[in-house]
């Protein structure tokens, strides 16, 4: 029996991997593996402004471009992340703004697909995907979610006079494995309303989502 390909698993971990706090560590920066453990892809950190997504093969599978306005307003101006595969081609995006970066990335697809990546509370552990309505959806609900089970309804910032409130496509939680380093992990959940494609762009959203939380060389998770 062939083995689902990496964007065809209902569920990854992306995660930090366990490190020594007396060793100099020389890995990869992230791991992308199956819940049982099993290695799928790897993330190197080449600088500020890039990463690479790569299979465990070797085989390269998107380039991670941050572009932001650097400078003395930084915080202030808007961040997005541009995945480029091995032809040239951007195959989707990821984009915050404000001064709490981590509270909702905006997500486009390959094929065009917008969706939104937004933190359950300010403080919470959890993210929900769901799919923006269109201008002629507005007020009426996508009603395009499958649906994962994955914590609908269950924000406590959603009130009744905010509408309907859209059907999770999935979710990523993260957790703290290693207290003493530090290290993060993140489970991510996709239900079967997305595509291969539409996964490769929220699995490299969540690499985005650690960066802005745990920048290189930076401080604490946020």
């Amino acid at each position: 029996m062939t083995k689902p390909g990496l964007f065809e698993l209902e569920a990854v971990v992306v995660g930090q991997p366990k490190r020594s706090w007396w060793r100099r560590y020389s890995g990869p920066d992230l791991t992308v593996s199956s819940l049982e453990g099993v290695p799928l892809a790897l993330v190197t950190h080449i600088d500020d402004t890039l990463s690479l997504l790569t299979e465990v093969s070797g085989e390269h599978v998107v380039r991670i471009e941050r572009r932001a306005r650097f400078g003395p307003f930084e915080q202030f101006a808007p961040t997005s992340f541009h995945f480029v595969d091995a032809a040239g081609r951007e195959v989707g995006t990821a984009g915050t703004r404000g001064l709490v970066r981590t509270r909702q990335l905006s997500l486009r697809t390959e094929q065009g697909r917008r969706l939104l990546l937004t933190r359950l509370g300010n403080l919470g552990l959890e993210w929900r995907l769901t799919e923006t309505a269109t201008e002629t959806e507005t007020g009426k609900g996508t009603g395009k979610g499958t649906g994962t089970g994955t914590g609908t309804g269950t924000d406590p910032e959603d009130s009744p006079d905010q509408g309907p409130v859209p059907e999770a496509l999935g979710r990523v939680t993260v957790s703290t494995v290693d207290r003493w380093v530090g290290l993060q992990q993140y489970v991510v959940e996709l239900g079967p309303g997305l595509g291969a494609s539409e996964r490769l762009t929220v699995v490299a959203s969540v690499v985005c989502l650690h960066l802005l939380r745990r920048p290189p060389g930076g401080g604490g998770p946020a």
